[in-house]
């Protein structure tokens, strides 16, 4: 009964650890999502055209088509595609103060369509 107590303590101890690394998991994926719609919030205030964003969505699903092996596909193409976003001409030519001045004073995740 011992070792069976035992062997229940580990195998618990295996899912919470399984469970935290999921939680460290999803949380990076939360971040890097808040990171893209912020960045998808200051494009859509700079008027960038439907045209130009769709190209850059068409361009991080191109470079994602094949997942590489090790990384997760969903954080793959959200890495990718906040790389793509910030490479974004109009974003660069925005002084930062501007857009981050206006990022404080309304939600980052309202965007509508």
């Amino acid at each position: 009964e011992l070792q069976q107590k035992v062997e229940e303590t580990e195998l618990l101890k295996m899912e919470l650890q399984m469970l935290e690394t999921e939680r460290v998991r999803l949380s990076l994926v939360e971040e890097k999502l808040m990171d893209v719609l912020q960045l998808l919030q200051q494009l859509r205030d700079l008027n960038i055209s439907k045209r130009a964003l769709g190209k850059i969505l068409l361009s991080t699903l191109d470079s994602c088509r094949d997942p590489q092996p090790g990384k997760a596909h969903l954080f793959e193409v959200l890495d990718t595609l906040h790389h793509e976003l910030t490479a974004c001409e109009l974003l660069k030519s925005q002084p930062l103060e501007k857009a981050q001045s206006h990022q404080c004073l309304s939600n980052p995740l309202v965007i509508s369509c």
